[in-house]
């Protein structure tokens, strides 16, 4: 590294401090919103001149003199700001700040460390706090003068593929002369990738122009040398040389590393280095093989992070083992996939449920450099399929078509419940803890129940069935998606036909229904009492919360706050669905959709008996749809169970969390939500917990909201994306995953947050991802499209019964579609069409 010294932060306090008006400068600068660009433009040129006209103190004068004096004070300098809030874990706001290369002179030095201050509050240097959330009065800047060096080429070293976050493999860029022109964008780089000391890739740039030193000061373009050009900026004993430096810095660092080098003559200078902040961690499973994980999030529709109680309950739940990485858990399928017998199993249920995760899958296996193939094993008695984290398909007997099966699962599993929330009442202490412990292991076991599989598994290959038959035998598509309308036992779409009921109960009564549009408060119920009507409206609503109150938006993760515990989240739909709907809405929309099906039924049958071997045909598809129609409901009714276990839980275990509150061991009880549940138990056996645990996961999780987490990455941290192989779309359509037959037009209404629901019927509905808590809005919406999803999911399983054309796992979906365009859905072939803007004539 060159020669230098550091002007540090204190100067800057002082010198902030020496200026009597500072304080209201910076006040005004935090009123202002990220989105005010004239504010901070204007606000922040006015701070600079401040600062550029400040003094610098004398004693601080006199110690850049008498380093200069050390360096050479006529030689040539860099003169870099580095502000306390840069190069941290999560943010780096590299670039946010100057620097000036090549300053000649006490003078010009002096004037440039002024400068290099004031560039704390550019106008990209304030935006980026703001958005961000950083404090402008906790921000310092320090000034770092080093020696310049005067290269023959310069660039960057990613030491974790910044592309893929391949830990692996390291990312150099290159040009002739200065970084600078490379940082500012003015000439095309070389690039090289190197792994494993090898250097695997390397791209040379047409390089027509350098930035040089002045022998005077400052810097300049200048146009290379043709027959330069096209040469490589390194060598290829250079590059492996530079990887090597890289890898010690990162050692050191622990991390990562973004660093900025400089060649001079054959030696290698570091000027900078940074921890890269955009990888996504790795999940570890404590060995060095090589593991490819998928994501439980896009399976279960919750790509949220979740706290570390929601995370080690689920754990606890899962029937496989599932790792934590940036808050959000991933099954690692790297057996299966060493194994080309069930490698075929995998990818074919991924397939159907998630085909950017099976194409992501099917990249890594065709390009056969990290896939290592399984030992020769015996073969296995028996077939074995089904879903990662579930039992194997195979294992389980088949079941007759009898309908009673579901009724009786049911009632089990609701005498499961009511069990729960006796016993649990009289337990505290470790005694809840290992108590709910154990009511984990029975809900476990419950799901992986043998009927309970069989049902789901019977109702999921009936609809495969149906739809491979009726296209090969009728040229009929996705035709089990109508006979799905209005099944019985469906909890989810029962959920949103409910709240309709709750809507006729206030409808008749004005004042409720006035009184319910200010509600804020969530003990809003108790004030129906005194109202004309009210009683009716509390009725209606508390039976709704005893029967749907545990549900939320993602609730897998029990820290998420419940409909019970926050009913005024209902309340804007409800009266949404008092505005949209006449009396009587639920049962007609039921009857509606089970009439649709019985009409294609018979529809069906009639065309399969017009074939050849017809009434058989009719006959097999017969016993499908009624298959069907018997069991796919039954598909969301696991869901619900664990959720209502899940809930119980935390309300005792938020009671023992009072007790710890009481006793100073935690601040406040929502600080047990950042403690894995072994850790809860432990806390709550000692009465002692380590203050900074709570904060740093607290801290944590802020971090991991910030993150996109991938569908598939490697021990490697490699993130492989997978793309949609479709060919015949029209030009402009934006191509996902068809799982709801139909075509619809409407008003596209892009919302990321529940609460922010202001939907009108006709309206389609764009999100990022749909779980349950989502299905009230169905009612009132006419399409659906969301960046996750699959076949089985459930927005999908409920689009389906209630008719909705639906578009899922469409990539950026939130991003590429805006609010308020009119966009066509294409629910049978998979893709959408942006049609107009508001107010523009359709295309």
């Amino acid at each position: 590294m060159p020669d230098g010294f550091c002007v540090s932060t204190e100067a800057f306090k002082r010198i902030l401090g020496e200026a009597p008006t500072m304080g209201g400068w910076l006040d005004r600068l935090s009123r202002l919103k990220a989105e005010d660009r004239d504010g901070i433009r204007e606000l922040s040129a006015e701070l600079r001149t401040l600062i550029e006209g400040l003094a610098i103190p004398e004693d601080v004068q006199e110690e850049i003199t008498h380093f200069l004096s050390r360096l050479g004070e006529q030689a040539a300098y860099a003169v870099r700001s580095s502000a306390t809030a840069e190069d941290l874990p999560t943010a780096s706001f590299a670039g946010q700040q100057d620097t000036y290369l090549n300053v000649i002179g006490k003078p010009a030095i002096l004037a440039h460390v002024s400068r290099c201050w004031a560039s704390l509050f550019t106008e990209r240097a304030v935006t980026y706090r703001l958005r961000h959330g950083f404090d402008h009065r906790k921000v310092h800047m320090a000034v770092v003068v080093q020696k310049m060096v005067v290269p023959r080429a310069a660039g960057t070293l990613f030491t974790a593929e910044p592309v893929t976050s391949n830990r692996k493999v390291s990312s150099i860029e290159a040009v002739f002369g200065l970084g600078e022109a490379l940082v500012s964008g003015l000439v095309n780089a070389d690039g090289y990738k190197v792994r494993n000391g090898q250097v695997t890739e390397k791209t040379v740039a047409t390089k027509k122009l350098a930035t040089w030193a002045l022998a005077d000061g400052g810097t300049r373009e200048r146009a290379i040398e043709p027959e330069r050009r096209n040469s490589p900026v390194l060598t290829d004993e250079q590059i492996v040389r530079l990887e090597r430096q890289g890898r010690l810095i990162e050692g050191h660092f622990g991390h990562p590393q973004d660093i900025e080098w400089c060649l001079v003559d054959d030696a290698f200078y570091i000027v900078q280095s940074r921890p890269i902040t955009t990888l996504y961690p790795i999940p570890e499973v404590g060995d060095r093989g090589n593991h490819v994980f998928i994501s439980v999030g896009h399976q279960q529709m919750m790509t949220d992070p979740m706290k570390p109680l929601g995370l080690s309950l689920w754990q606890l739940t899962a029937a496989r083992p599932m790792y934590a990485a940036g808050g959000r858990l991933f099954v690692d399928v790297s057996k299966e996939l060493a194994s080309p017998a069930s490698r075929g199993v995998l990818l074919d249920v991924l397939g159907r449920s998630d085909p950017l995760i099976k194409d992501a899958l099917m990249t890594l296996i065709e390009r056969g450099d990290f896939i290592e193939p399984a030992p020769a094993a015996p073969p296995a008695p028996g077939p074995a399929q089904g879903k990662p984290g579930m039992s194997p398909a195979g294992a389980h007997p088949p079941i007759d078509d009898d309908p009673a099966i579901v009724a009786d699962l049911i009632a089990r599993s609701q005498t499961s419940i009511e069990a729960l929330k006796r016993n649990i009442q009289t337990k505290s202490g470790t005694e809840l803890l290992d108590f709910i412990l154990e009511d984990i292991q029975h809900l476990r076991q419950s799901l992986l129940e043998p009927r309970s599989f069989s049902v789901i598994m019977a109702g999921m290959n009936a609809s495969s069935w149906i739809n491979e038959k009726m296209m090969a035998w009728l040229g009929e598509k996705n035709a089990a998606d109508t006979l799905s309308q209005s099944v019985p036992n469906n909890i989810t779409s029962e959920m949103g036909l409910a709240l309709l009921d709750v809507a006729d109960a206030i409808r008749p009564h004005p004042e409720v229904v006035e009184y319910l549009r200010t509600a804020k408060d969530e003990g809003f119920l108790e004030g129906l009492a005194r109202l004309e009507g009210g009683q009716a409206a509390h009725d209606a609503i508390s039976a709704y919360l005893d029967k749907f109150g545990m549900r939320c938006v993602g609730e897998i993760d029990v820290t998420r706050t419940r409909w019970r515990e926050r009913p005024t989240t209902l309340v804007p739909l409800i009266l949404g669905n008092i505005k949209a709907f006449e009396p009587g809405a639920s049962s007609r929309k039921f009857e509606q959709g089970r009439q649709e099906a019985s009409k294609k039924e018979q529809e069906l049958l009639a065309r399969l008996k017009q074939l050849p071997d017809g009434e058989q045909k009719a006959g097999e598809a017969q016993r499908m749809i009624s298959r069907l129609r018997n069991f796919i409901g039954y598909r969301e009714y696991p869901k619900y169970f664990i959720v209502n276990h899940y809930f119980l839980c935390k309300q005792a275990l938020l009671k023992e969390a009072d007790r710890l509150v009481q006793a100073h061991v935690i601040h406040e009880k929502e600080d047990i939500y950042y403690l894995t549940f072994q850790e809860l138990r432990e806390v709550v056996r000692t009465n002692q917990l380590d203050g900074q645990i709570v904060s740093r996961r607290k801290d944590e999780h802020e971090r991991y909201r910030k993150l996109t987490p991938p569908r598939v990455i490697t021990s490697d941290g490699e993130i492989v994306a997978g793309a949609y192989k479709r060919a015949d779309l029209p030009a402009g359509a934006i191509v996902g995953l068809p799982v709801s037959s139909g075509v619809v037009e409407g008003r596209a209404r892009v919302l990321l947050d529940m609460a922010d629901a202001d939907l009108e019927a006709g309206d389609i509905l764009v999100t990022s991802f749909t779980d349950p808590s989502w299905t009230p809005l169905f009612v009132s919406i006419k399409g659906l499209v969301t960046e996750v999803g699959g076949l089985m999911t459930h927005g999908a399983v409920i689009a389906r019964e209630y008719g909705l054309p639906a578009v899922v796992g469409v990539e950026q979906a939130t991003r590429l579609i805006q609010d308020g365009q009119r966009i066509r859905v294409h629910g049978t072939e998979g893709y959408v069409e942006i049609l107009s803007w508001p107010g523009q004539p359709d295309r």
